[in-house]
Parts: C-alpha cells; sequence; structure tokens
C-alpha cells in the first residue's frame, strides 16, 4: 500500500515531534514515524531525564506549534546564566560571572523542561490535529528522492510519497544515508551524565556551569520537586570517570557531584534516576537532498554546553516552516531546499565549531591553560560590547527584542 502527504517525517524525538505539531498546526498533512514509542512519564523505563533550555526563538515556534501554553506551567525560567571557573585543586569556584537576560532582553534567556514532559505535551498536541498521523513502532527503511516527490518505505511494509521528507532520526539518521550525505565526526573521550537533584540554596532562577579540567558540570533551574529547590544536571568527564559514577551508591555519588559543583546550591540530593550518554560533535556535509532536509541530530550534533542543541534544531524547523508558508505550492522543491541550506549551514558551522572549541577548552589539563580558560572568561564578561554579543549569540537572536 502506497500513501501520500505533503511531508514525512523520519523520527519522534523532541526535534522531530515538535515538527509534525508545528506543520500540523500549520495545516500541512504530515506523517511523523519512529521505531522507538515515546516515553512521556517520568518514572517510566526508558525514561528521558535530560532538560532542555527552551530559548526564545524556541518558544516563539512552540507556540506556532500550538503547544507552549500547555508546555508553560512545566518550565523555569532562565533569568541569568552564571559561569564558574574551578580550581582543580581546591574545588572552589576561583572566578564567577554572571550574564543577565534583562541586559540584552525584556524576558528570561529561556525556560527549562524535562524533556519526558515535552514528549508529553507534543504528543498531546498531535493527537489533537486531524492531518497529522504519528506512527510509533514504524521506521524508514529505503529513500528515493525523485524531482516531483519522495518516495519511502516503511518497516511495516508500506510505503508513503511525499513532497518533502523531514530527517530527525538522529546522529546516524537512516534518510541522511540512503541520500548519500556524509557526516564528519569528533570524539572527545566523554561520557555525560544527567539526573535531577535537589538543593537547600534556591537557585533563583540562575543557571550555572562549573568548568573544569574534565567538563563542565551544569545546574539548570526546575520548578520544586517535593517542596524543595530543584535543579537539572548534565555532567560532562571523561568516559571511564562517568561509567564509574553510575555505579557509586547513592551517598557517594551525593557527595561527589556536591563537591564537583563547588557547594553553589549547597550539597546536592539525587532526585532522579541517572542516565549516560557519549558526547561527540557532530556535522552534515550538507543539509538538503531531492526532496530531502535534515534537521536536529541528522544535521548536527554538539556537546551539551550553551543550551545550543535543541534550539539549533528547533532554528532548522522554523527556517523550513517560514519557506513552507511563504510558497506551499514549492514545499520540498529544489528553490526552497537551496534556500533552506543558505539559511542555516553557516550558522550551524559557526556553533558547531564554537562548542567544539569551548569544550576543548573545558578539557584543558594543563595550569596554563586552565589559566587561559579563566582569563578569557574574564574578558568576556568585562567588554560589555562583546558580552551583549554573545549573549545574543546564545539567544539565537542578532538583536534585543
Amino acid at each position: 500500500m502506497t500513501e501520500t502527504c505533503d511531508i514525512l517525517i523520519s523520527g519522534g524525538g523532541i526535534a522531530g515531534l515538535t515538527a509534525a505539531a508545528a506543520f500540523g498546526t500549520a495545516g500541512f498533512h504530515v506523517i511523523c514515524v519512529d521505531p522507538a514509542r515515546p516515553v512521556t512519564d517520568r518514572e517510566a523505563d526508558g525514561a528521558d531525564m535530560r532538560t532542555t533550555a527552551m530559548l526564545q526563538p524556541a518558544r516563539a515556534l512552540l507556540d506556532r506549534a500550538g503547544v507552549w501554553d500547555a508546555l508553560a506551567p512545566y518550565g523555569a525560567a532562565l533569568e541569568v546564566m552564571r559561569i564558574a571557573d574551578a580550581a582543580t585543586d581546591t574545588g572552589t569556584a576561583r572566578e564567577v560571572k554572571e550574564f543577565r537576560a534583562s541586559d540584552v532582553s525584556d524576558l528570561p534567556f529561556g525556560w527549562n523542561f524535562p524533556n519526558w514532559r515535552l514528549r508529553r505535551a507534543l504528543t498531546e498536541r498531535l493527537a489533537d490535529l486531524p492531518n497529522v498521523d504519528f506512527r510509533p513502532g514504524t521506521g524508514t527503511t529505503r529513500f528515493l528522492g525523485r524531482t516531483t516527490e519522495a518516495r519511502v518505505s516503511l518497516s511495516d511494509g508500506s510505503a508513503v510519497r511525499a513532497r518533502l521528507v523531514i530527517a530527525a532520526d538522529g546522529r546516524g539518521s537512516p534518510m541522511r544515508t540512503a541520500a548519500g550525505i556524509g557526516a564528519s565526526t569528533r570524539r572527545y573521550g566523554q561520557k555525560a551524565l544527567a539526573f535531577a537533584v535537589t538543593h537547600p540554596i534556591p537557585h533563583e532562577n540562575v543557571s550555572t556551569e562549573v568548568h573544569r579540567t574534565g567538563g563542565p558540570f551544569t545546574l539548570v533551574p526546575l520548578p520544586d520537586h517535593d517542596g524543595l529547590p530543584c535543579s537539572a544536571v548534565v555532567w560532562m568527564d571523561d568516559g571511564p570517570k562517568s561509567v564509574g559514577r553510575m555505579t557509586l551508591d547513592t551517598p557517594a555519588f551525593e557527595a561527589e557531584m556536591s563537591e564537583r559543583s563547588c557547594h553553589i546550591l549547597g550539597p546536592l540530593t539525587l532526585a532522579s534516576r541517572r542516565t549516560i550518554w557519549p558526547i561527540i560533535s557532530q556535522m552534515a556535509e550538507r543539509l538538503t537532498g531531492t526532496r530531502l532536509a535534515l534537521i536536529a541530530e541528522a544535521a548536527h550534533v554538539v556537546p551539551p554546553i550553551g543550551a545550543q542543541g535543541l534550539n539549533m534544531s528547533l532554528a532548522d524547523t522554523a527556517t523550513l516552516l517560514d519557506l513552507a508558508q511563504a510558497r506551499p505550492d514549492a514545499l520540498g522543491d529544489a528553490d526552497m531546499l537551496t534556500a533552506y541550506q543558505k539559511a542555516r549551514f553557516s550558522d550551524i558551522r559557526m556553533r558547531v565549531t564554537g562548542i567544539d572549541l569551548l569544550n576543548r577548552a573545558s578539557q584543558a589539563t594543563s595550569p596554563m591553560a586552565r589559566d587561559a580558560r579563566a582569563f578569557g572568561l574574564n574578558a568576556l564578561h568585562e567588554v560589555a560590547p562583546v558580552r551583549k554579543t554573545l549573549m545574543q549569540l546564545g539567544l539565537g537572536v542578532t538583536r534585543a527584542h
């Protein structure tokens, strides 16, 4: 059996679900497939314990997708980004700088949400859209791009003909591979732990990155948990060390993570399961094929620094949506995809390169390199025009709103 639609989305992670909701809300007929079923409960096996800080442009897209109002009560605003450089020998913060959203905008930098909560809100939105067909448990197997349409085979034996295929199917993207698009990958020997903590000192909507050899330790505000201030943590370090911490008993793990945080929020108490994943940097050699657009981790992967990963992904979707709505009759044609490549590729390359440099600086081991890292942080903060430009780039905007 062969079906037809405007857009086939390969991948039902947060990026794919958001694209399905955004294009569906705009009136396009969408089929979205993913081999896995989304886990939408915090306590369920396989729940994604990471969080995502949705920056201002991401909020705008979620609003266009009809999902922001349902999400808003579950987010914590990010009013201040605090970066600390920690002394390796004492475990104390020797250089602490704060970047305030009020310097560049009337709104917070963004709002932080648990990933499982994002999946729940997005799947509920898709269920309300009659022109969106979400099929968890079904994947893509073959892709053929033609001048007028793409033909995609699915794992259930069916086939789809679509005017545009959006590949949101991860760093090993089957659609990218089927289209013959290569990708360059950098491995750092790091892994990241993700979990939630409570702490006695309120976070006051301040997100904190503590940089020390091995990688940053990031505390991102969440709404209170069981009446206590709560934050999400992403802890990057050398792979063997991260693997070892997965097996520590809870008291030992809490002692180690509290020391690694420089006790900025006081002693930390584990408030969720721990999850772990490898850190890489990756970029596709191009973003398009015939009737195919790559978004999210099919197009780019970055270490979790500066809340850039998923926000870059949603910028991909927003750009495609703008192009599709400007000329609906040209959906998926060569001109539209050329415009998408031109609009996104340079920005993606700049951010992938910048985050790669930041991550390698965070891994610095020599005293001279660590001193240079602290000096650079101080210089970036103290030069006002540079500070404001960096904050606007971090927001994904070029001027204050």
